[in-house]
């Protein structure tokens, strides 16, 4: 069902915010990597059609996904308005996307197969809501127990969400899936779901990427996109034995969520080892090798605790040191001041009185001194 149907005209008055995105017939590309030094390595892009009329909301939002898949609008729909929003991030070899939804259709067909050059897997993550996929003639995956689907965009497929939904997706290309799994060909259709200690630590990494992306550093989000693609790989690898950057990606995952934990857990005056310890699987040998690089485990929850106390004298001057120092769990005000000064050169209350400024112009030194102690 065309616009023109619905509008009485063959072009949708939509906003400029949309006519600028549309403009794009596909995904947006980082330029080739010889075009500049400076080129970007990532691209972010946030399109929603809240701004539409109502009726134009579900056109819309066809439009926009009718780039890679066909997706039915109804008149329904149309009378109705149609909730949709997605943020896509675009990296040299990856491309991730965060979706959220009303109820809607989408196909992959095989006349659209073979009219566009779309080749790439998508993992395909339900976070809230149900996704019912007919893939090929033979699989029928219902995501009502949370997995992440297989879909190889080179096979057919049908997805019906018959509920509001929220998805994320990674969009991996060929050449990388198949060299790192064997028969990938296979895998359309297929749900890995969260019943292993690696899926287990998937689903931990997708739901730190639902809350903190949006709000992380180009670098930072790179770095984390990367991890999701690594452990996605490996969840749907056939062989036993992880590849190394499988295993680094694992590494890396784990290491993030107990960086978390312990930022989470500052002011807790048993956030030692043994905490740690029973909150994570893994062994303190395991443990302790993840902070070599910080000075070891002690000396991260110490750092983070003075940088976090650096930030609350700048920015709640009212706040007694002292009472900084209870809340971030130092045993007393004294040795608070002791630690302080050794990192900082500075006791607290000189360190308040250089101010916010001084703090914003100097942040990197700050954390390199930390690092050295």
């Amino acid at each position: 069902m065309n616009a023109a149907v619905h509008t009485g005209s063959a072009e949708p008055a939509y906003t400029e915010a949309v006519r600028n995105v549309l403009a794009y017939r596909r995904l947006r590309e980082l330029p080739p990597p010889s075009d500049t030094s400076a080129a970007p390595t990532l691209l972010r892009q946030h399109f929603t059609v809240a701004r539409e009329t109502s009726r134009l909301q579900m056109l819309a939002w066809s439009e926009y996904v009718g780039r890679i898949l066909d997706v039915p609008v109804s008149r329904a729909q149309v009378a109705r308005g149609f909730r949709g929003e997605i943020d896509t991030y675009v990296l040299r070899n990856a491309k991730f996307l965060d979706s959220r939804t009303d109820p809607m259709s989408q196909i992959r067909s095989a006349a659209r197969i073979s009219t566009d050059q779309l080749n790439d897997y998508i993992f395909h993550i339900v976070l809230d809501g149900i996704a019912d996929t007919q893939a090929g003639t033979h699989k029928k995956s219902t995501q009502f127990t949370p997995g992440v689907l297989a879909l190889d965009m080179c096979q057919p497929m049908v997805m019906r969400r018959p509920t509001k939904a929220r998805v994320m997706a990674f969009f991996l290309p060929r050449a990388m899936v198949e060299a790192a799994i064997p028969d990938a060909e296979s895998l359309h259709g297929n749900v890995a779901t969260y019943h292993t200690p690696l899926m287990q630590l998937l689903r931990a990494h997708l739901l730190m990427l639902s809350r903190e992306l949006p709000a992380m550093s180009d670098n930072d989000a790179q770095s984390a996109i990367a991890t999701g693609t690594e452990l996605v790989l490996a969840a749907f690898g056939k062989t036993s034995r992880l590849s190394h950057s499988a295993r680094a990606a694992a590494r890396a995952a784990m290491l993030g969520r107990i960086q978390r934990y312990i930022r989470a857990n500052l002011h807790s005056r048993e956030l030692e080892p043994e905490q740690v310890l029973r909150g994570f699987p893994i062994t303190r040998p395991t443990l302790y090798r993840m902070f070599e690089p910080e000075g070891g485990l002690q000396a991260f929850i110490r750092n983070c605790r003075l940088r976090e106390a650096a930030n609350r004298l700048v920015h709640t001057r009212a706040t007694p040191i002292a009472q900084i120092a209870d809340a971030l769990g130092f045993s007393c005000a004294s040795d608070f001041t002791r630690a302080f000064r050794r990192a900082y050169g500075v006791a607290p209350l000189e360190f308040r009185a250089l101010g916010l400024d001084w703090l914003r112009d100097n942040t990197e030194p700050f954390d390199a001194a930390l690092r050295s102690q």
